[in-house]
């Protein structure tokens, strides 16, 4: 076995240091946030560590010469997407000082605000518990606020080359930890959307799964809905990635339709959706029924299933429920 020690008074040779460090195997993640004008900002890294449980923490170490470091120092929030087997190239790019790393990535916003690379292998969208200095790094401990996995084989690490790792997923795994909740929000005869900031436009999401008759999206801004008119549309999964998407109709309150949007959210009429700027099939699809069954005034609940979904009609418009008589 080859040995390289230091004697007292001869410093660590830093490149035989690193080489040594490269032999313990680890997985790869790239991690997101946003500066402080909103813009995305992400990196490969490697030092990536759980914490704990109860809170549940975990950590990553930035470099101090990385170019996105002053926007994770700053940063109230970000987010750890561990990359699966597939996706060298997405390490490829955001270990490079590519301007446009976030334009080839399917992204979104969960509960942070930090992008979630939702073609990844495992995400965690953290808010900052604790920042430590530690030489040439800075430790970022991160308190986890949601996060979402899938079956598929992690992209491994070692000796500076990706390795595989083969057999990943045990018997009886959970594939799914998480659903991203989107709302088809109404207010006459327009429908809510929200810019992706890539020029494309999706549903607005929420943490929560049923809204009250005020709804806090995920951009940290409220709207108010007519809490009994707010149901369930539809549950899917997208591409085989996790999370799946559990979607909500709901309707505008009459006082808040003439009131000023939050940024990003734009009302299109019902029959003229920007169907060539939604970024998914998935999107699209869903979006196509739901127009199609308001126009014959006749919804369906549609469930994601191997063979291409199910959906459950709904006849006649909804009424309250009918207490049981008392003698």
């Amino acid at each position: 076995m080859a040995q390289i020690a230091a004697r007292p008074d001869t410093a660590i040779d830093p490149i035989a240091l690193r080489r040594a460090f490269g032999t313990f195997v680890t997985g790869v993640t790239v991690i997101t946030t946003l500066d402080e004008d909103g813009t995305p900002r992400g990196m490969t890294a490697n030092s990536f560590t759980s914490v704990s449980l109860d809170p549940p923490l975990l950590l990553v170490c930035v470099g101090k010469s990385a170019s996105s470091f002053p926007a994770f120092t700053a940063a109230p929030a970000f987010a750890v997407n561990l990359l699966h087997e597939g996706q060298v190239d997405v390490s490829a790019t955001f270990a490079s000082k590519s301007p446009d790393k976030f334009q080839s990535v399917n992204h979104d916003r969960v509960h942070t605000g930090s992008p979630i690379l939702t073609d990844s292998l495992t995400w965690f969208d953290c808010t900052v518990h604790t920042r430590v200095d530690a030489g040439d790094h800075v430790i970022l401990v991160g308190q986890v606020q949601a996060f979402g996995t899938s079956p598929s084989a992690p992209l491994g690490f070692c000796r500076g080359r990706y390795a595989s790792v083969k057999d990943p997923l045990p018997a009886g795994w959970l594939a799914s930890h998480g659903m991203i909740i989107g709302y088809l929000i109404e207010a006459e005869d327009n429908l809510l959307l929200r810019s992706d900031g890539k020029g494309g436009w999706v549903l607005p999401t929420a943490r929560r799964r049923k809204a009250d008759s005020r709804l806090m999206i995920d951009d940290g801004d409220a709207l108010s809905l007519v809490s009994e008119d707010t149901f369930l549309y539809s549950v899917f999964d997208v591409a085989d990635s996790d999370p799946g998407y559990l979607i909500y109709r709901a309707r505008l309150a009459a006082d808040a339709a003439g009131s000023a949007l939050p940024a990003g959210l734009q009302f299109f009429p019902i029959d003229a959706l920007p169907y060539d700027l939604i970024p998914t099939h998935e999107l699209r699809s869903m979006l196509r029924r739901y127009v199609r069954e308001r126009q014959e005034k006749r919804f369906g609940i549609y469930m994601d299933t191997g063979d291409g979904g199910r959906v459950a009609m709904i006849d006649g418009q909804a009424r309250a429920w009918m207490p049981v008589a008392q003698d």
